[in-house]
């Protein structure tokens, strides 16, 4: 690659923001091209910006990343983006991927391991962290109960988990419609979606479950 390499970083946290700018900047064939701390403000910029690679975080308030992503590559379909994020679990992964993620790597990576996925990604190949490489396997291979659980998850839409996320942390429906910038209106028909399509019938139940998918600890 002669040319260098455009960059756009996405990631709310300011410390991890700057630490991936600095570290980048180093290598001569890349250029950080600008970066954002939320989803609409990304999208936006990477519009007008044009870059070769985003490296995107899932987990933000407002738009998430996943939704941030659906209409980057709607917009800029030759844009790559690599997910770098702290969630290991099957839904943030596939969820990414049926997005359209390029690749999907763990803020516990080591330098060298972020350097080969942005490499393989540019170079038009798809990247998994060696960590979650194997879900991806068994999600596809899994039969059975875990077949049916999952087929129930995978009728949640994206809002919909995030407010089972919330919900299973003990959050009321207020903290998560501002926190989601939904009406307590919305919250209440998402919640109540949840517990038809789940059959679980109490906050208790949703936490359950939810811990059960690894969205939140037990």
């Amino acid at each position: 690659m002669n040319e260098k390499q455009r960059i756009f970083i996405v990631e709310d946290h300011t410390l991890l923001r700057a630490g991936l700018r600095s570290l980048l900047s180093q290598d001569s064939d890349i250029e950080i091209v600008g970066e954002a701390d939320n989803g609409h403000d990304a999208i936006r910029a990477i519009g007008q910006l044009a870059p070769n690679l985003v490296l995107l975080d899932i987990s933000m308030p407002g738009m998430n990343g996943i939704e941030a992503m659906i209409d980057i590559k709607r917009r800029n379909p030759e844009t790559r983006v690599l997910v770098l994020t702290i969630h290991k679990t099957e839904e943030y992964i596939h969820a990414s991927l049926r997005a359209g993620a390029d690749g999907y790597i763990l803020k516990d990576a080591t330098y060298d391991e972020l350097h080969v996925a942005i490499r393989s990604v540019l170079n038009g190949k798809t990247y998994l962290s060696p960590d979650i490489a194997g879900k991806v396997i068994n999600g596809y291979l899994g039969t059975g109960k875990d077949s049916e659980a999952a087929s129930s998850w995978d009728t949640l839409t994206h809002r919909e988990r995030e407010v089972l996320k919330l919900v299973a942390e003990g959050h009321p429906n207020r903290y998560i419609s501002d926190y989601l910038c939904l009406s307590i209106k919305t919250v209440e028909k998402h919640r109540s979606n949840l517990m038809k399509k789940l059959d679980l019938h109490n906050a208790s139940m949703l936490t359950s479950y939810a811990i059960e998918r690894g969205l939140v600890g037990g």
